[in-house]
């Protein structure tokens, strides 16, 4: 028997419960947890008769740790998916300690209160050492390493697409194609259309924020950051076509960093076409892109979660959503003294995922690799103490599961490049 306990239930949590619950095997009961029980209700009826999984749901405010110990004490998980919020990582981490279980997540830790005095020192601090401004970076969760170790509990960071996927990509590329691989480009392409004039394709909260901010990449050991939108490429993607992408900070760059011996660059692209950059400028010009607080008509409210209410939920989009997305490495390297490129990517279709899950593809490509990694650790294929991310780990486990769970991958020689 084992026992998971989720924690989320937005559009990418509900894909990832969604694939658990076809491998009764290893998940064989499951808690949904979330701020709001309904949501969770409301899946758990949708999936009960689909599955022999046992399902119960839990209300819960993962920003009070002493909340989620008492979930975790009560219905004893063996691990712990967090597909929440970002700014809860911590607090869940701290949860998953004081309790002995695994912790799992998808995307690295990001303050919720960027004004906080003393963040804002340690953040000043890190952005004078190391160069780049984003608000979300790793340091916060590698800092848990000795205590996950101590206590014999695998904490496993960013299992999902980008970051997720594309790290495993680039530990399968150096393990079965390189020496070492010189340079790596990430390339996210969304070639889907859902009909509205402006909507983002994840908690835009954490969308909006993530783009427009300084772009930066990795070269040469040091971070270089640019102006948010500046460098701009054209390519060729695999069954999309021709889009214009734009370089990004992006945090599977700072692992990939720290983990790939011998790299020399590394570079993050994402797809935007000009109607969401027009919108996304306009919107941060009259301030609803901004996190801080600010008073009207007596409450205390942040204009960019007042935005996040007006926009479309990004779970209501699989019906309307068309086209394909294409996400991948493109690595150059040597392998025995030779040069070599190779690119490995993921092609998904935004309608067969609504057709098996009920969800667009940007919400199936983060949930897809959430359950694998959350399996992996389960089934004790992944599980070492200490904080991992997942470059670090054996690919070869994970990159058969994406075969068996819906994200098959390709490996091209010699692709075409990006300037």
């Amino acid at each position: 028997m084992s026992r998971l306990l989720v924690i989320g239930c937005g559009g990418v949590a509900q894909v990832a419960i969604s694939k658990i619950c076809q491998d009764s095997e290893t998940f064989t009961e499951i808690m949904i947890a979330s701020r709001t029980k309904s949501k969770c209700d409301d899946l758990k009826a949708k999936l009960e008769g689909k599955t022999s999984t046992k399902i119960e749901t839990a209300a819960l405010d993962a920003d009070k740790v002493e909340e989620v110990i008492a979930l975790i004490e009560s219905y004893k998980p063996e691990a712990v998916l967090n597909v929440a919020l970002p700014y809860q990582d911590l607090t869940i981490m701290d949860a998953c300690l004081a309790t002995g279980v695994h912790y799992i997540d998808t995307a690295n830790y990001e303050a919720e209160d960027t004004e906080d005095p003393e963040w804002r020192a340690i953040y000043e601090k890190r952005c004078k050492e190391l160069g780049f401004t984003a608000y979300f970076d790793y340091s916060w969760q590698w800092a848990y390493q000795e205590k996950f170790k101590e206590a014999g509990l695998t904490a496993l960071l960013g299992s999902g697409f980008d970051p997720g996927v594309t790290s495993v990509f680039s530990a399968y590329a150096l393990k079965h194609y390189f020496d070492e691989i010189h340079y790596i480009d990430i390339l996210d392409c969304n070639g889907g259309d859902h009909g509205y004039p402006f909507a983002t394709n994840f908690n835009p909260e954490i969308n909006l924020r993530e783009v427009s901010e300084p772009g930066s990449y990795w070269e040469d050991g040091k971070w270089v950051e640019v102006e948010a939108m500046s460098i701009k490429r054209e390519y060729d993607f695999p069954q999309v076509g021709q889009k214009d992408m734009y370089l990004l900070h992006h945090e599977e760059i700072e692992s990939l960093a720290k983990n790939i011996p011998g790299v020399k660059r590394i570079r993050f692209f994402m797809t935007f076409g000009q109607s969401y950059l027009t919108h996304m400028k306009c919107l941060e010009n009259v301030g609803l892109l901004r996190t801080d607080t600010i008073n009207f008509n007596g409450q205390e409210i942040v204009p960019i979660q007042f935005l996040k209410a007006l926009l479309p939920d990004p779970a209501s989009l699989g019906p309307r959503t068309v086209g394909k997305t294409n996400i991948g490495c493109i690595f150059i390297g040597v392998k025995d003294g030779v040069k070599k490129t190779i690119y490995i990517y993921n092609v998904c279709d935004h309608q067969e995922c609504y057709a098996e899950v009920g969800s667009q593809a940007i919400s199936y490509t983060t949930g897809v690799p959430a359950m694998i990694g959350t399996k992996l650790v389960m089934n004790g294929t992944w599980k070492q103490a200490g904080v991992y991310n997942l470059e670090e780990l054996d690919p070869d486990p994970f990159m058969e599961a994406l075969n068996e769970y819906g994200l098959p991958w390709v490996v091209v020689e010699n692709p075409q490049m990006v300037d």
